[in-house]
């Protein structure tokens, strides 16, 4: 087993077209640049309802302690309150709650029902 990431070996390749191909150093460049922008292989995946409500608490400018928040009660499309918190509180209660703070902090996630990446774009 080795101790290389997934960007020692990306970068070990650049390098090799750099110093190998006649137009290597600016494909090079160019590939470093598309893997800076890309987003994790391993996304979080939530339901289309938390995806909603995901959105929903980041354009309120809510935080994420508040969007954990079990007290709080409101509408989202039609669904009650209670399905976002069963999605939450019921069954694998950490990795639910583990999963939701990894897609709030990465700002982006893979929904669960359609495949969809969701991207949310920052605030400037």
């Amino acid at each position: 087993m080795s101790n290389d990431t997934k960007q020692n070996v990306f970068e070990d390749a650049a390098f090799n077209i750099e110093t190998s191909a006649p137009d290597g150093p600016k494909f090079a460049d160019e590939l470093r640049q598309r893997y800076d922008a890309a987003l994790p292989d391993d996304l979080p995946v939530i339901t289309e309802l938390i995806s909603k409500y995901l959105i929903m608490r980041k354009r309120d400018r809510g935080d994420l302690v508040q969007a954990l928040d079990e007290g709080t009660s409101f509408l989202l499309d039609g669904t009650q309150w209670e399905s976002v918190q069963d999605w939450f509180w019921f069954s694998d209660v950490k990795d639910r709650v583990d999963t939701f703070a990894l897609a709030w902090v990465l700002g982006a996630w893979r929904v669960e029902e359609t495949g969809e990446i969701v991207k949310l774009e920052a605030e400037k």
